[in-house]
C-alpha cells in the first residue's frame, strides 16, 4: 500500500507522555492554593490541550482575571515540581526514530508553552526528531485550526498528506478544523467514547497500537 502520509503531527501531553495525571493534580491543587472551587478530575482532564489560560478560565468562568493569573501561577508551581518524572508512553521514542528514518516529515502541536515543550524536548532527548513545533502561547488554542495550517504552510506538506494524532477531542476537531486527518489515541485524557464520536481515521488504546497501525497504513 502506498504511504497517504507525508507529515505526521503529535500532541505532546497524553499522546507522547504519560502526563494527565499530573497535569490533572496539578490543576486540582492550583485551585486548592488559590481558593476557588476545585474542579473535578473529569472537567480537568477535559481542559487539556488547552492553552493555560484558557483552560483555567473555562473551569473558572466566574473568577476575575487576577484569580485566574493566580491559579496559573500555582499550577505552574505545582507541575513544575514535578515534570522531570513524567515518562514517554513504552515505544515512543524508538517509534519517532524509525518515523524520521523513513522520510516522514514530523511535527508537535500542543497545548503547552514554547518555554514547557522546549524543555521536555531537551529533557527526552526527542527535540531531534521534530521539524517544527507550535505552542499554545505562539498560536490560537486549540481546536482552532492555526497550530496545524502554520505547520502545513512552514513544511510545505498539503493538508491532504498531513495526520494529527493526539488524546483529546480538541486536537481532533482541530484537524477536522484544518482539513487533515485525525488519529485518536484513547490512552491518555479524554474517555474513547468521546474521540469516536468525531470519526478520526483510527482509534487506538496504547501507543503500540498506532505504531503499528501507522506501520501499515500510514
Amino acid at each position: 500500500m502506498a504511504e497517504r502520509f507525508d507529515l505526521l503531527v503529535f500532541d505532546w501531553d497524553g499522546t507522547l507522555a504519560d502526563s494527565t495525571g499530573l497535569i490533572t493534580q496539578s490543576i486540582q491543587q492550583a485551585f486548592a492554593e488559590a481558593g476557588l472551587s476545585v474542579p473535578s478530575r473529569e472537567a480537568a482532564s477535559y481542559v487539556i490541550g488547552y492553552g493555560l489560560n484558557e483552560a483555567m478560565q473555562y473551569l473558572a468562568p466566574e473568577a476575575s482575571g487576577a484569580e485566574v493569573a493566580r491559579v496559573v501561577e500555582a499550577y505552574k508551581t505545582h507541575y513544575l515540581a514535578r515534570d522531570g518524572e513524567i515518562l514517554l508512553f513504552e515505544g515512543v521514542a524508538e517509534a519517532l526514530a524509525r518515523y524520521k528514518a523513513a522520510g516522514y516529515a514530523l511535527a508537535v502541536a500542543t497545548g503547552k508553552s514554547r518555554r514547557g515543550l522546549d524543555r521536555v524536548l531537551e529533557q527526552t532527548g526527542l527535540g531531534v526528531y521534530f521539524d517544527t513545533t507550535r505552542c499554545a502561547d505562539e498560536c490560537h488554542s486549540k481546536p482552532h485550526p492555526q497550530m496545524l495550517e502554520q505547520i502545513v504552510e512552514h513544511l510545505a506538506v498539503p493538508a491532504a498528506r498531513t495526520v494529527m494524532i493526539g488524546d483529546t477531542t480538541h486536537d481532533l476537531q482541530m484537524a477536522i478544523n484544518a482539513g487533515t486527518a485525525g488519529l485518536g489515541v484513547s490512552y491518555g485524557a479524554h474517555p474513547r467514547e468521546n474521540l469516536a464520536e468525531l470519526a478520526p481515521l483510527g482509534l487506538f488504546d496504547s501507543f503500540g497500537e498506532l505504531d503499528n497501525w501507522l506501520i501499515q497504513y500510514g
